[in-house]
């Protein structure tokens, strides 16, 4: 039976209540603006700040993905659709304690089979996003941008991009389907590229603070039902 999204959010809440290794939320957002000021005296440049914020959250989530999963023994989502949701009530709910509201694009289609049933990579149908909105965003805590850093277009919470994306870079898709050609059920094992950004943040004068993730493309792989 599919996971709903009331239970995703179940899910998360337990795990923060779980979690041992809390952090005091103002250390934290304090902690993170010392690095981004760091990061501004060394690049004096505000798009390789936002570069180097994005690449810190990269390797981030590379590496929380793997105890996220542990402890949330979530299974290995369906589509992209309910990538979001894990995004949004899980994870943003288990780490930060917040859970951004989601709106979900257009889905893509299941990955088509090769005639060979080998590896391939398959193109994202356009559109295939979800945009989260956060409602409350702890690194933005006690934070006010000067006029021209906003002019300079650094997005002060860059870091959550790279975590999201690196995170979901090693996730892993499962598709369970008849494959046309032999006739029998096949298992695909798909991996994702996505592209995440902000789009909006009260801290430039938005009315929200969203970001969007971009599904770009599948990296798929077929093994016989049984073997994974």
């Amino acid at each position: 039976m599919a996971t709903t999204s009331k239970q995703y959010k179940n899910i998360g809440e337990d795990l923060w209540k779980g979690r041992a290794e809390k952090i005091n939320a103002e250390l934290f957002a304090l902690t993170y603006g010392a690095l981004v000021v760091q990061l501004l005296q060394d690049y004096e440049d505000y798009a390789e700040v936002n570069k180097q914020l994005e690449k810190m959250g990269y390797n981030i989530g590379t590496r929380l993905i793997e105890d996220f999963l542990a402890k949330s023994a979530i299974g290995r989502c369906a589509d992209f659709r309910e990538v979001g949701e894990v995004v949004s009530k899980v994870g943003f709910k288990s780490f930060l304690n917040i859970t951004p509201s989601i709106t979900h694009g257009v889905a893509p289609p299941p990955p088509s089979p090769k005639p060979d049933g080998g590896a391939s990579t398959t193109q994202a149908s356009a559109g295939s996003t979800f945009t989260l909105t956060l409602d409350e965003n702890p690194l933005a805590e006690f934070v006010e941008l000067p006029e021209e850093v906003l002019e300079g277009g650094l997005w002060f919470s860059n870091v959550l991009c790279g975590v999201i994306r690196g995170a979901l870079e090693m996730v892993v898709i499962h598709f369970a389907q008849l494959s046309p050609s032999l006739k029998t059920n096949s298992s695909r094992q798909v991996q994702m590229q996505v592209q995440v950004d902000f789009i909006s943040d009260v801290l430039r004068g938005d009315e929200s603070t969203e970001i969007r993730v971009k599904l770009v493309k599948y990296l798929e792989e077929e093994v016989p039902i049984g073997d994974d």
